[in-house]
């Protein structure tokens, strides 16, 4: 029997245990899927979040973060419930169910675009911010000495062979729960520097003799409770983008141990929760150490405060750890939705698991390596995937997906389900617009990404 045609197993005669799914029995522990699912959500995004503050101020900030983290909560409720009804857990069957072989080639692709430019997000960060940290702990005054380990290409090379492809060869997710875990104790060490620099650091800048960060405008040093400006509008795509970890929902829950909808929502609502208060904090503290002054990478404002400071540099490395070590976890839907859409027949095979990942890493390379403006590239594929990973595609297959005998078109979860696709597509043309508005202008698009 084909996974495509696969079902509910029947129900026990004794009535005790509900269908199951007919694809995997998983291992992974509950707290071992959390680290994976948080690392999953944990983007380099985190670092604008304070600059997003200071162009929403402190409430409306709020409101947005809040509505975006329930959204995206619900969105798992969607795809938890369509895996039900199919019995098998892969974005990609979902597809198929929905509209068929296309439906399964388009959330293949949609999910291979989104996180091949957030594998390159997170190796840009590699190869910009590495070769900064080693000058700055061998005391060198300049990075154009010529050295090869001050060469950012070299690192991400040599980072993606020694640290992201040994952990992207394991076989399965489950296992990258250890690497996760560090990855987020990094991001927590991230988060108490930023509440402890709030106390140390002076504002206006100039008051402690290092370089002037603030502008000496009035009000400069006063929080905001709403702020509307050019940028605000930008601010509501990038948080959306902050919460994208839908790739990641079904394979995790497929290594689930004792998997059921309502444990799997349960380690979705846990996540989410915790990635909410850490940017919540880091927003907070970020702008009221800075104010109107954040800029929209958080790091690079502390080091125009002080570019020797240790705890910076130090911050800087944890940074660059938390983000290599998510590259793996993303890695892995991509392997996922290229075996379903390439050998969706096949059992499991070490040639093809390596084989895949040493082409994506080679493909990542490559695009980081060589391509300039990758990030006006994937600025365009990040306003398109991640509002169809979050939005457009849950709600389509919840609609196409879910029995009408069960829940009527007309039923109020139909109908909230289309509300929350109609929403989807007016994301994708705001963060379209957005985007085409600023090459009209000239302007390179700020604030992060995912």
């Amino acid at each position: 029997m084909s996974t495509e045609q696969e079902e509910f197993l029947p129900h026990g005669s004794t009535g005790k245990k509900k269908a199951q799914f007919t694809d995997f029995e998983g291992k992974t522990s509950f707290g071992m899927s959390v680290f994976n699912l948080s690392n999953a959500i944990m983007g380099s995004g985190i670092l604008g979040l304070a600059y997003a503050m200071s162009n929403t101020g402190i409430i409306l900030f709020l409101v947005l973060l809040t509505s975006i983290a329930i959204l995206s909560a619900y969105s798992v409720h969607l795809l938890l419930k369509c895996a039900g009804v199919v019995g098998i857990r892969a974005y990609e069957q979902l597809g198929k169910r929905a509209f068929g072989h296309p439906g399964k080639i388009l959330a293949a692709v949609i999910i291979t675009m989104h996180n091949i430019g957030a594998m390159s997000s997170y190796l840009f960060i590699v190869k910009y911010e590495l070769p900064l940290v080693i000058q700055a702990f061998l005391g060198l005054q300049s990075t154009h000495s010529g050295e090869w380990f001050l060469n950012g290409n070299n690192l991400i090379i040599i980072v993606s062979i020694i640290v992201i492809l040994p952990l992207a060869l394991m076989r399965q997710l489950g296992y990258l729960g250890y690497t996760s875990g560090f990855s987020l104790t990094c991001m927590v060490f991230f988060l108490i520097s930023v509440i402890y620099k709030k106390f140390n650091i002076p504002c206006p800048m100039g008051s402690n003799g290092n370089h002037s960060v603030n502008s000496s405008m009035e009000g400069d040093c006063e929080a905001k409770l709403f702020t509307i400006n050019q940028q605000t509008a930008y601010t509501v795509p990038i948080l959306a983008f902050a919460f994208v970890c839908h790739p990641e929902i079904l394979p995790i829950y497929t290594e689930l141990r004792n998997a059921t909808k309502k444990r799997m929502q349960a380690i979705a609502n846990v996540s989410i929760l915790g990635m909410f208060v850490m940017y919540l904090l880091t927003a907070i503290f970020g702008y009221l150490t800075f104010f109107s002054g954040a800029e929209a990478e958080l790091l690079h404002t502390y080091s125009k405060v002080d570019p020797l400071d240790r705890l910076v540099l130090c911050v800087r490395v944890a940074v660059l750890v938390a983000v290599t070590l998510t590259v793996p976890v993303v890695l892995f839907p991509i392997r996922r939705a290229l075996l379903q859409l390439l050998f969706p027949e096949k059992p499991f095979h070490w040639a093809r698991h390596i084989g895949i990942a040493l082409s994506l890493l080679f493909v990542v390379n490559l695009l980081v390596i060589f391509v300039p403006n990758i990030r006006d590239i994937f600025g365009i594929i990040g306003a398109t995937t991640a509002p169809s990973l979050i939005f457009i595609l849950p709600g389509l297959f919840y609609l196409r997906i879910v029995p009408t005998d069960q829940e009527p078109q007309n039923s109020r979860p139909k109908i909230q389900a289309a509300c929350f696709m109609t929403l989807g597509f007016v994301f994708m043309v705001m963060s379209m617009s957005f985007i085409v508005m600023d090459w009209v202008r000239g302007e390179s698009r700020s604030g992060g990404g995912h």
